[in-house]
C-alpha cells in the first residue's frame, strides 16, 4: 500500500472542504490574536510593574529608632500606605514594661509581657520592615542614620550601614541615670528592661539559696538576705511590695529556716516615696510599709555604692552612714542616650538634658525630624513671649485697646496653643479667661468693656509660673505615638487643607493641632492586693478595689490577644498555686 504522508493528506483536506479552509483561517487568524494579546498583556503588565515600583521609589520613607511605647504606638496607628516604614531598634520586641515589677518575683511570666515586633508591624497598613540594629550616629543634613547591627555576618564583627530617610521618628527612650555616684553602674541592678527583670529574679533566689548553706554566719546571712531599693517612685515602690509579698506568700515556706533574717530598705532622697501622688495615697503608702516591715528611709541620698556595702547621706544633719546588703535595685530616674547626646550636640542643643520639640513633637530647628518618648520634651511657648502677636489678632479693628467680645473669639486658639493657660484658670477655678480680664478690671465689668495691652498683659502675667514639663511615663509616650502617627495619616491632606489653631507667631494656621496629653490616671500597687489609684479629677482610690481596677486596666493595655491571654493566666496560676521560686 502506498503511504499518504500527513502533509498530503491535509493538503487534499484542505482542497476537498472549503469550509475547513476558512475555519483554519479564522482559526489561525485568531491565535495570532490570542498571541498578539498575550504579548499585550505581557508588554501591559511590564508597564504596571514598572509604574509599581516607580510608585514605591515615590514613597516617602519613614525612619522609626525605637520599639519602646512611643515607637510602637506609631507604629500601631499608622494606617497611610503611601510611607515606607522601616523600623531600626536593638531588640526585635515591644516591652510592657508597668508590669516589670512583677516579672522580677515570678507573679508574671517574661515572655508573657512582650510582643515581637514584626507580628505588630505585618499588621499594619503601611509597608513596614524592621532591622535589629543599633543606631549610632543620626546625620541630619544628609538625612541619613548610621546603625550598628547586633548579629555578626561571617564572624567579621558587627556590620555598620546607613539608612536614608525624609522623615525621623526618634523614639529610643533613656537610659538609667546613675548621676555619676560610684559603684552604682558596677554593683546594683536597674529594672527598666526584660532582661534586667530577669536577672533581679535570679539574683534574688541565689541571696537565699546561698544564705542557706550551713557554712556561712548568722551576719553573713543578714548581709545576703538585706535587699535595698534606691528610689521611692512608682517602679521602686511597686519592686519593694512584690518582694515583700513574694518572701512572706512563697520563699518563707522554701526557705524555714532564714525567714526571719530577711529585711527590705527602701531608700529615697526627698522626704516623701510617691512624691508625685497625691498626699493621701504617699500618707498611706509609707504607712502600710511601715507595717508591713518595710524599712523606707527618707531624706537618705546615696553617696556611694560598694560590692557588700551601700553608704547614705542623711540630707538634713549631713551624716554619712553605711550598711551591708545582698542586692541593690537602683530606680532613680532617667538619663539620655549617647547617641541622642551627639545629636544635640551637633543641632545646637548640647546644653539641654533631653531633646527640645515643638508643641508638634517635631525637634526644634529640624524639618522633617521628630522626637517623642523619654528621649524628648516639649519646649512650650511662654504666653508672654507671644502676648503682642495674641493682642494684634484679637484687636480686629485696630483700636488698640481689647473688649471682651473680641478677646472671646480667639479664646479656643490660645487655650489649645498655651496649655499653660488652662492648668492656671483651673488653679484659679476659672471657667475662661474672660473671668480673668474681668477679675482685672473688677466684677462689674461688661462685654463692651475695653483693656489695653497693658492690662492685659498684667491679666495673663502668672499664667507661665503653672508650666510643667509632661512627665517621662508610658502613658505620655504612648499618646504621643498615637497623635504622631495620625498626623502622619493627615499629612497629605492637611498640606492641601490646613487647619489648626492660629499661629501667634507668623502668618496663618498650622496644619495640625498641638500634642495635648490627657493624663488617665496613675496606679500604685502597694502589695498585700491593695493598690492605689489617682484618676482624673483627683478621685483617689486605695484598697483592694483599686487592685481589680489596676488587673483590669493592665489587661486591657497589652498590644494583643496573645499577651493578654498570658498575662491573665499568670495572674490566675499565681492566685492558685503560687509564684515559681526557680532560677529559670
Amino acid at each position: 500500500m502506498q503511504r499518504v504522508t500527513v502533509i498530503e493528506r491535509f493538503s487534499k483536506t484542505f482542497r476537498d472542504n472549503p469550509s475547513f479552509s476558512k475555519l483554519l483561517i479564522v482559526f489561525t487568524v485568531s491565535g495570532g490574536g490570542l498571541v498578539a494579546y498575550s504579548e499585550a498583556g505581557k508588554s501591559n503588565d511590564n508597564s504596571n510593574a514598572g509604574e509599581l515600583v516607580e510608585a514605591n521609589n515615590r514613597k516617602k520613607k519613614v525612619v522609626v529608632l525605637g520599639t519602646g511605647w512611643a515607637g510602637t504606638s506609631f507604629l500601631k496607628n499608622l494606617k497611610d500606605p503611601s510611607y515606607d516604614v522601616q523600623v531600626i531598634s536593638p531588640r526585635n520586641y515591644f516591652a510592657f514594661t508597668p508590669l516589670l515589677p512583677s516579672v522580677t518575683c515570678g507573679t508574671v511570666e517574661s515572655r508573657s509581657v512582650v510582643e515581637p515586633i514584626r507580628n505588630i508591624i505585618r499588621k499594619r497598613y503601611a509597608e513596614a520592615y524592621y532591622w535589629e540594629a543599633e543606631c549610632i550616629k543620626i546625620d541630619p543634613e544628609n538625612k541619613k542614620v548610621y546603625c550598628r547591627s547586633n548579629l555578626s555576618t561571617n564572624g567579621n564583627g558587627k556590620e555598620e550601614f546607613a539608612v536614608d530617610y525624609d522623615y525621623l521618628v526618634i523614639a529610643t527612650g533613656a537610659r538609667v541615670n546613675t548621676f555619676n555616684i560610684p559603684g552604682v553602674e558596677e554593683n546594683t541592678f536597674f529594672l527598666k528592661e526584660v532582661e534586667d527583670a530577669q536577672k533581679i529574679r535570679r539574683t534574688v533566689i541565689d541571696c537565699f539559696e546561698k544564705a542557706s548553706l550551713p557554712t556561712l554566719s548568722d551576719e553573713e546571712r543578714k548581709r545576703l538576705l538585706h535587699f535595698v531599693i534606691v528610689g521611692g517612685g512608682p517602679t521602686g515602690v511597686e519592686f519593694a511590695a512584690q518582694l515583700h509579698d513574694f518572701v512572706n506568700e512563697d520563699i518563707v515556706r522554701l526557705y524555714p529556716k532564714v525567714k526571719d533574717l530577711v529585711k527590705i530598705t527602701l531608700l529615697e532622697a526627698t522626704d516623701h516615696i510617691l512624691n508625685m501622688f497625691d498626699k493621701r495615697i504617699t500618707a498611706f503608702a509609707e504607712e502600710k510599709f511601715h507595717r508591713d516591715g518595710i524599712d523606707v528611709k527618707t531624706g537618705s541620698m546615696v553617696v556611694k555604692v560598694g560590692e557588700k556595702e551601700i553608704s547614705t547621706k542623711d540630707v538634713k544633719r549631713g551624716e554619712i552612714t553605711s550598711m551591708p546588703y545582698g542586692m541593690a535595685v537602683w530606680s532613680t530616674g532617667i538619663g539620655t542616650r549617647p547617641v541622642i547626646m551627639e545629636f544635640m550636640k551637633h543641632i545646637g542643643q548640647g546644653n539641654r538634658r533631653v531633646l527640645a520639640t515643638d508643641e508638634w513633637l517635631r525637634v526644634e530647628g529640624q524639618e522633617n525630624v521628630y522626637a517623642l518618648g523619654d528621649c524628648a520634651t516639649i519646649n512650650q511657648r511662654k504666653v508672654m513671649e507671644d502676648i503682642a502677636a495674641i493682642f494684634q489678632k484679637a484687636d480686629k479693628d485696630n483700636s488698640g485697646t481689647l473688649t471682651v467680645k473680641e478677646f472671646q473669639e480667639v479664646l479656643n486658639d490660645i487655650c489649645e496653643r498655651y496649655p499653660q493657660v488652662e492648668l492656671y484658670l483651673k488653679n484659679k477655678k476659672m471657667s475662661n479667661l474672660v473671668d480673668l480680664l474681668k477679675e482685672s478690671k473688677g466684677n462689674g465689668v461688661k462685654e463692651s468693656i475695653e483693656v489695653d495691652i497693658e492690662e492685659f498683659k498684667s491679666a495673663l502675667s502668672q499664667v507661665d509660673t503653672d508650666m510643667k514639663n509632661l512627665p517621662a511615663t508610658a502613658q505620655v509616650a504612648s499618646q504621643q505615638g498615637v497623635y504622631l502617627a495620625k498626623c502622619f495619616n493627615r499629612m497629605e491632606e492637611c498640606e492641601k487643607n490646613p487647619e489648626g489653631p492660629l499661629r501667634f507667631r507668623g502668618e496663618g494656621r498650622h496644619r495640625f493641632h498641638p500634642f495635648r496629653y490627657r493624663h488617665l490616671g496613675q496606679f500604685a500597687p502597694l502589695g498585700g492586693e491593695q493598690t492605689a489609684a489617682q484618676l482624673p479629677g483627683d478621685w483617689v482610690s486605695i484598697g483592694h478595689s483599686s487592685q481589680w481596677l489596676w488587673y483590669s486596666v493592665y489587661a486591657s493595655k497589652q498590644v494583643s490577644w496573645r499577651t493578654r491571654a498570658l498575662v491573665v493566666s499568670d495572674w490566675v496560676r499565681r492566685f492558685i498555686f503560687g509564684r515559681d521560686s526557680s532560677q529559670i
